[in-house]
């Protein structure tokens, strides 16, 4: 336990990302707490505390990343059982939020996944939910309880500032939906933009159809929020080559990194990629092509702000 300002602070933390949460415990100097999760042999989790939790404001570090399903559960189920035991307050630190891609009805009949995440979290009792780069702004929407949403902006452009300087660099959108990010991580680098001009015949499958921007002699970084199957940017690379960048390079807040994702990385155009270790890696996940920058500094002060009731604005942007 630790204690700021008189309040008593607990952080506890399950199977989805241990490394990430031990590194925010070093940052804050707030010591991990201990639970046992078990499971039935029917694969039902059950979740043991191990100390009290009575009038703590307790965080909780579990992003809901592959399996989904799973860690979802083992988080839910922790968060009812720190409610029946009084906590003051359950602040969840889900970097990665799952189903955040179905945050609307594409077609007839289809669920909004991502609404109802935010519905089964504030049921079993979250009072504030810390998040990194959603999927959709909207999602923050789906919330009626405080929700802060993250950037790892500053980080990612940090590193290719000091990676690239003095390169003529070229910031790429693999879709229009991402033209925004991509304005913004522009800005930063004071350089121009460019749009993948692509189509999805069926999911996770994409096909590039054009490029709109100039990339002819220049680096080209690709900015995304999540790389799944890295499909889209393997062909995104290709198209960029193809049209005359200098070197392409890929950046990402969550690495999902599904299927074949590290061989059609390492198959691709991408000289580097760049992510963030809001999803924890696996051995068979990584790639010498491949850079995981932390984000624990960035999420440890946010925890401390929220404690001390400071602004956490100042942590959302880079000037």
């Amino acid at each position: 336990m630790a204690t700021f300002n008189g309040q008593k602070v607990k952080l506890f933390t399950l199977n989805a990302n241990r490394p990430l949460a031990e590194k925010i415990a070093e940052y804050t100097k707030i010591p991990m707490s201990e639970l046992e999760v078990n499971r039935f042999e029917d694969g039902e989790i059950q979740i043991n505390i191990a100390e009290t939790v009575r009038g703590h404001h307790v965080f909780v570090v579990q992003p809901t990343q592959p399996p989904v399903n799973e860690h979802m559960m083992e988080l839910l189920i922790l968060m009812d059982a720190l409610k029946r035991a009084s906590a003051q307050t359950i602040n969840v630190v889900m970097p990665y939020y799952g189903y955040s891609r179905q945050d609307r009805k594409a077609k007839s009949r289809q669920p909004i996944s991502a609404k109802l995440m935010a519905d089964l979290l504030t049921v079993a009792g979250a009072t504030r939910v810390i998040a990194m780069d959603l999927h959709a702004a909207q999602i923050q929407g789906f919330f009626n309880i405080p929700i802060d949403n993250f950037k790892a902006m500053p980080i990612l452009s940090t590193y290719f500032e000091e990676r690239l300087k003095g390169e003529e660099v070229v910031i790429v959108s693999p879709d229009h939906g991402g033209a925004v990010r991509a304005r913004e991580f522009g800005n930063i680098l004071h350089a121009p933009i460019a749009i993948i001009d692509k189509r999805r015949p069926q999911a996770n499958v994409a096909e590039v159809m054009n490029i709109v921007g100039d990339v002819k002699g220049k680096i080209a970084i690709i900015v995304d929020d999540i790389i799944d199957t890295a499909g889209t940017i393997q062909a995104a690379a290709a198209a960029l080559k193809k049209e005359g960048a200098k070197e392409v390079y890929a950046a990402c807040t969550h690495p999902v990194f599904s299927g074949n994702a590290i061989d059609k990385i390492n198959n691709s155009e991408i000289k580097e990629l760049i992510c963030t270790d809001t999803i924890h890696l696996r051995p068979d996940q990584t790639s010498p092509k491949i850079k995981q920058l932390s984000i624990s500094n960035l999420l440890g002060q946010g925890i401390l702000n929220i404690i001390t009731n400071e602004s956490l604005s100042v942590l959302f942007e880079k000037e």
